[in-house]
């Protein structure tokens, strides 16, 4: 190994997702502690990554969309495993972020790259194909080190794949989503949704399932049944790998029946600018996040951050680091009803309302990424003296 640790952060995309977020402040997090990170990820049609990007990266270009998600991840595994073919004997690690690069990664170093292989699992998909499931399964079992980000998920993996994994914390830039804005701006971007006076909803991570938007929809829904002046819900994101189309247009057809207006009552924002997210944070009064699965729930700190007292769902990966009633409201995963009595809780007590907005950014402190990255070093030292094939072992169940 060189005198300075040489590591490459591996993820399937350059858009703003969470675990492609988590990477790139992992990476820069890691650079200044004074790893020599670069970052390989696959490119869209060109594209670079959605922000600037503060250290080295090694972009390779996806492969056309292909017709099903089988394909679409069999040909990116195959992509990826040719760009590090290419660049994998540079690094002494490799840490994965996801399944695909995951499994690429793995592919190359058991062609004989003499680098070591972690991966963090976020969270495991529900994937229905069998193809899909095996793969994902690898993905969790070919690396030499597993690392999640909570215990839920520790919890899970040793269960379900005999996989002994390491808990590292996710971090929050506290700097950059507590920063605020100005009264003007705030004014500015209400302004363009059309919020007026009425209290706004912020919601990230787009249309989907995991999310628990149609459960949210339907919150909304109860709340302009009842309250005169209801709320605007607006969402932010869209991207994703997985194709949610179908459960999008079920989502949006059902507005009109649940008596929403799209544009009034609910607003898509899509990908906003990276730089232009706190500022969405500024301009809200509350933020909603009633996920049905996590494997942290980073932008919940991230609203903490910016001083939004927040409405999540009860899921259990939550209660390891929020504390109901003291830190965020929470209210029954997959409950509508629990839903819109938290997120009406919010709109009417304005004890409520100011005490969560004071908790938060003193929650989100306790998270730096300086932190992360000291855990992930300490992985990373611990993984480079790991040389035997006993020491490989320790991570599987026996």
């Amino acid at each position: 190994m060189a005198d300075r640790l040489r590591l490459a952060l591996t993820t399937y995309s350059v858009k703003p997702r969470g675990g492609v977020v988590h990477t790139l402040e992992l990476a820069e997090a890691l650079q200044a502690a004074g790893v020599d990170v670069t970052v390989v990820a696959l490119s869209d049609q060109g594209k670079g990554f959605f922000r600037k990007v503060d250290v080295p990266v090694h972009l390779v270009e996806a492969p056309a969309p292909a017709a099903t998600l089988e394909e679409r991840v069999f040909d990116s595994i195959a992509t990826l495993t040719a760009c590090l073919s290419e660049i994998g004997d540079q690094f002494d690690i490799v840490h994965s972020q996801d399944c695909i690069s995951a499994r690429a990664a793995a592919r190359v170093r058991d062609a004989g790259a003499p680098y070591r292989l972690i991966r963090t699992v976020h969270h495991v998909d529900d994937f229905t194909t069998q193809a899909l499931m095996d793969c994902q399964r690898n993905a969790i079992l070919e690396p030499d080190d597993v690392l999640v980000v909570s215990k839920l998920w520790q919890e899970q993996l040793l269960r379900d794949y005999g996989v002994h994994a390491a808990i590292v914390t996710n971090g929050v830039r506290t700097d950059r989503f507590g920063a605020g804005i100005s009264e003007l701006r705030r004014k500015e971007l209400r302004r363009r949704i059309g919020a007026g006076d009425r209290f706004v909803y912020l919601t990230v991570g787009g249309i989907e399932p995991r999310k628990g938007t149609a459960y949210l929809v339907e919150a909304m829904a109860r709340l302009k049944a009842t309250h005169p002046d209801p709320p605007l819900l607006a969402i932010i994101g869209g991207h994703s790998f997985q194709d949610y189309r179908a459960y999008r247009e079920n989502v949006l057809d059902s507005l009109e029946s649940s008596g929403l207006r799209l544009d009034d009552d609910i607003v898509l924002l899509g990908t906003v600018p990276d730089e232009e997210l706190p500022e969405w944070f500024g301009a809200a009064d509350g933020f909603a996040f009633p996920s049905m699965k996590e494997g942290w729930g980073l932008v919940v700190l991230e609203a903490m951050a910016a001083g939004l007292p927040v409405v999540t769902s009860d899921i259990d990966v939550f209660h390891e680091f929020l504390t109901d009633e003291q830190d965020v409201l929470m209210t029954g995963a997959g409950n509508a009803e629990s839903l819109a009595l938290g997120l009406a809780r919010l709109v009417d007590d304005d004890t409520t309302r100011q005490r969560l907005a004071l908790r938060g950014p003193a929650v989100a402190a306790a998270y730096p990424w300086s932190g992360t990255a000291a855990q992930h070093l300490e992985v990373y030292r611990r993984a480079l003296s790991s040389t035997t094939e006993g020491d490989h072992d320790q991570c599987r169940a026996t």
